[in-house]
Order: structure tokens, then sequence, then C-alpha cells
């Protein structure tokens, strides 16, 4: 699902073929990250890659699950 662009019969749009990868710290194993199939780590970071479009969502689910963003870098 995350790391998908969307193509629309005008082609990819600009902000939909930006991604960016989050540096996130801090996530814990909770009742919403139990319907995934693998844990989430206490310690150390995970990086976690989204286009554009999809940034302010993928910001609340990381403060959801109890995460902390550390850095947000742009990809290519």
């Amino acid at each position: 699902m995350f790391g998908q662009t969307t193509v629309s019969s005008g082609g990819i749009s600009s902000s939909a073929s930006r991604m960016f990868r989050y540096e996130v710290a801090g996530l814990r194993q909770n009742s919403e990250t139990d319907q995934n199939n693998y844990e989430i780590r206490n310690s150390g970071s995970v990086f976690i890659t989204v286009p554009y479009n999809r940034m302010s969502d993928e910001m609340q689910r990381i403060t959801r699950l109890g995460g902390r963003i550390v850095k947000i870098e742009a990809l290519g």
C-alpha cells in the first residue's frame, strides 16, 4: 500500500510522484499494530516511505502508535 503512486489519465502528478522517508523512533506494539503480520520493535529506528499526498495521514498514524518522527527527507 505505502510507496505506491497513483496514475490517472493525465499521468503521474508531481505531488504524487514525490516520495519522502520518515525516520521514526519509539514505535511500540499495541492493539492497532497487533493486526499486522509482524511485530514492531520497541527500540531502534524504523524507516517509512510515503508519497507526498499521504504525509499527513502517516504522521497521524505514527503518533497513534506512540512513535516520534526523528527526521523527514525527500527522496529522488
